[in-house]
């Protein structure tokens, strides 16, 4: 009666502690904060891509409305297998 008593006593003791350390409140972790700086739009001529400006307006050489300049998409690694 003794042994069943001590392991049911250990069980709880178990089940109590993986409770505890799964505890649903969570700590942020503050060591690794990734700040995101916002992209800065450029605007840029459709004829002209080598002509770029930090505001809308007109291409100093042919006159065409800037369009919002699109930031580059990265390409996708290749899984080696």
């Amino acid at each position: 009666m003794k042994k069943v008593m001590l392991m049911a006593v250990a069980i709880l003791f178990s089940a109590a502690t993986v409770f505890a350390a799964h505890s649903t409140t969570m700590v942020p972790d503050t060591t690794k904060t990734n700040k995101v700086k916002p992209a800065k739009v450029q605007y840029t001529c459709t004829m002209h891509p080598d002509v770029l400006s930090d505001k809308p307006g007109k291409c100093p050489k042919c006159g065409m409305t800037l369009v919002k300049k699109e930031p580059a998409k990265k390409k996708a690694d290749k899984m080696k297998m």
